[in-house]
């Protein structure tokens, strides 16, 4: 008995070390004599409003979404984009239309609003470059068997910026990276 105590009080020592030592939205396997395999995330982010003032002005090309041991994650495809990408990215209490004001009813427990300096259209010609239509679901995006992505809505591409609402299950922590012409939105599955 005091063997297999101090066997399983060594490992969880280790492994508490290597979660700490390992970054953050990281997921760590560990397993205890007689117990399953258990991920541990750590995703330390917050939830508080992010954002990013520079602008390339290259047209969005797609929105797209996938599933992560920690978090579910959408990524915004700026083709082209060579500078830093603008963003504002924050939970709100309800959704409208960028423009309009107009209302836009989005599901899930909360609702974190992105706008992406990025026109969902060509500024030279005017013609679309991203199909959204405002008070839809986004075009191609999939959330069957999402963890924490339960709801999309197209609301405007207005000014140069693209406006989206992303019903999530609850305030949970968010991240926004660049990677590239890609402005990338990580939501996490847990506090």
């Amino acid at each position: 008995m005091g063997r297999s105590w101090t066997v399983g009080a060594a490992l969880a020592l280790a492994t508490a070390g290597l979660v700490s030592a390992v970054g953050p939205a990281s997921a760590v396997s560990h397993r205890t004599e007689g117990t399953p395999s258990v991920s541990v995330c750590s995703t330390p982010w917050g939830s508080g409003t992010k954002t990013a003032a520079d602008a390339d002005g290259k047209p969005l090309k797609n929105i797209t979404a996938s599933r992560g041991t920690c978090y579910d994650r959408m990524v915004f495809d700026i083709s082209g984009a060579k500078a830093e990408l603008g963003y504002h990215v924050g939970y709100v209490d309800a959704f409208h239309q960028d423009g309009s004001g107009e209302p836009i009813p989005v599901g899930g427990g909360a609702i974190l609003q992105v706008f992406v300096s990025a026109p969902s259209y060509d500024p030279e010609n005017m013609r679309p470059t991203y199909p959204g239509k405002a008070g839809k679901p986004l075009p191609g995006v999939d959330l069957t068997g999402y963890k924490t992505f339960k709801d999309t809505k197209f609301g405007a591409s207005f000014e140069g910026q693209t406006q989206i609402g992303l019903g999530v299950r609850a305030r949970l922590p968010f991240r926004v990276l660049q990677s590239g012409d890609k402005l990338i939105v990580d939501v996490a599955h847990t506090w």
